[in-house]
């Protein structure tokens, strides 16, 4: 049985991570669930996301630049850099607009728990 423990520390620029395509658009993984860490980060450049929720997982947004809105379940709030934005689990949520964001996501297995809606 072999066990992992988290690393002392993890640094990765993002200029050196090829994003892909995923529910809200394009994504660079910076700290990944095979890292170890607590919980996984993500670079996202937001563009026609689906609504979606998490059965096990939180996130927690911040804007990195641009603006639009998020829905999140009946609501609907508004973007702009600067803003943060807690997403506990289960709540279906989308942001609509053309946005950075910097997503975290608590507990690590975000991408095992992705159930979209549309």
């Amino acid at each position: 049985m072999s066990t992992s423990t988290a690393p002392r520390f993890l640094r990765r620029d993002p200029q050196d991570v090829k994003p892909w395509a995923e529910t809200c658009g394009q994504i660079r993984c910076l700290i990944e669930e095979q890292d170890g860490a607590a919980g996984e980060v993500q670079l996202v450049e937001i563009h026609d996301a689906k609504l979606h929720y998490h059965a096990r997982t939180d996130e927690f947004y911040y804007i990195v630049d641009g603006q639009g809105t998020m829905i999140l379940d009946d609501d609907e709030i508004e973007l702009h850099a600067g803003v943060v934005v807690y997403v506990p689990r289960g709540v279906k949520h989308k942001a609509i607009g053309r946005l950075t964001v910097l997503t975290v996501c608590v507990p690590r297995g975000v991408f095992h728990d992705v159930h979209e809606l549309e």
